[in-house]
């Protein structure tokens, strides 16, 4: 049965001696909020697992209570804090032949979480690297916020400190995709009052709050509105998302004359607006829409 057993990695008395083949990484994604989400996958490689690392052994200890299975690996915790440590010790286990499930607290290792030092070790040593995909609070994000989900950059937790996180925000200000950030809930009215100053205060955005939890929330409006919502006491996990910089009209009516010459010349629609968006530097969707709502007015 899982139980949460001392911080250590020595082999147990009982196991066998170094097997010949290496064994098994699996980055398993867990439920981000509602247990009812842990897919049969999660759970078969919970209880095929030899080794479990987890972010907070106690946690998983809970979910699995939740969900009614009592794996039989060995539980041993994995977060930043030792993740430097435990890694080379890991990886020794994985050579020994052991199959290794990664789990962190919520959705899946290595996105922001504890994973890619073991990631990037077991592929160094030709060990065997998989996952188990589940729920995704960037993707569940994007998709009820209402912002366009063409295409986006994850962007991840900004620095605590303000200066660097003013200086991030400054160079991806013009950037033509939806912008995904997880922040912690004390820090987000200071990064939404950043976002004001960087995006402009009508850009649309949306903070989405406990994301498939009971309390689950989703505040959408310009980035003013939610800064202002967001001054007072917020509790939670928060994802973030921001809609693209709009396009500049006048650079938008260049790259419509562009391709209307290209298409005069032959060149065939698609290609036309893929070559003009990369050399003007317009969104291809946008430069498309605007084609093809000129097009109509003629």
């Amino acid at each position: 049965m899982l139980e949460d057993q001392p911080d250590t990695l020595t082999q147990p008395s009982n196991e066998s001696p170094q097997r010949d083949t290496n064994g098994l990484l699996q980055l398993v994604g867990t439920p981000i909020g509602d247990a009812r989400y842990a897919s049969p996958a999660m759970i078969t490689a919970l209880e095929q697992a030899e080794l479990i690392a987890a972010e907070d052994t106690r946690r998983l200890i809970a979910l699995c209570r939740r969900i009614g299975i009592h794996p039989q690996a060995e539980l041993i915790s994995y977060f930043d804090g030792n993740e430097a440590e435990r890694t080379p010790q890991l990886l020794k286990r994985l050579q020994a032949g052991v199959r290794i499930a990664l789990v962190t607290d919520a959705g899946m290792p290595s996105v922001s979480d504890p994973g890619f030092r073991l990631v990037t070790a077991a592929i160094s040593a030709d060990i065997q690297v998989t996952a188990v995909p589940g729920p995704s609070a960037v993707l569940t994000a994007l998709a009820v916020s209402g912002i366009v989900p063409d295409r986006f950059a994850f962007e991840g937790f900004l620095s605590r400190k303000a200066g660097p996180r003013r200086a991030r925000m400054a160079q991806i200000a013009t950037d033509d995709r939806a912008l995904i950030f997880f922040e912690a809930p004390h820090r987000l009215a200071a990064f939404l009052d950043d976002a004001v100053e960087a995006f402009g205060a009508d850009r649309p955005g949306a903070i989405c709050r406990e994301l498939t939890k009971p309390y689950e929330e989703i505040i959408r409006g310009n980035l003013a509105e939610l800064a202002a919502w967001a001054a007072g006491e917020v509790r939670g996990e928060i994802t973030i998302v921001i809609a693209p910089a709009p396009a500049i009209e006048g650079q938008l009516d260049q790259a419509c004359q562009a391709v209307t010459q290209m298409l005069a010349a032959g060149a065939k629609p698609s290609r036309a607006v893929a070559t003009v968006a990369a050399s003007h530097g317009v969104d291809r969707h946008r430069l498309y829409d605007a084609i093809l709502t000129a097009s109509k007015e003629h």
